[in-house]
């Protein structure tokens, strides 16, 4: 994931100050926000975002990869 600065948003000013990173999802299409000097969370404009824009079956696929990627261990076993 690429990140600008302008979407960074620290975990205390989230807390604090909900509405800014609103704002910044608003103008950017997300905000990250970062913990611990990390990017932790991301705050996404679903009206924006091109990943809500897939059909259903692209879902599926999306998902079911992340599934067998997790579990690819359990399913090589249920294999045998």
């Amino acid at each position: 994931m690429e990140l600008r600065t302008e979407e960074i948003i620290s975990i205390t000013e989230a807390n604090q100050n909900f509405s800014n990173a609103v704002r910044t999802a608003d103008r950017n299409g997300r905000a990250v926000i970062f913990k611990n000097n990390k990017p932790k969370y991301l705050l996404v404009n679903l009206e924006m975002s091109p990943a809500f824009d897939l059909s259903d079956d692209e879902k599926i696929d999306i998902v079911a990869a992340r599934i067998l990627k997790r579990h690819k261990t359990a399913f090589l076993e249920l294999a045998k």
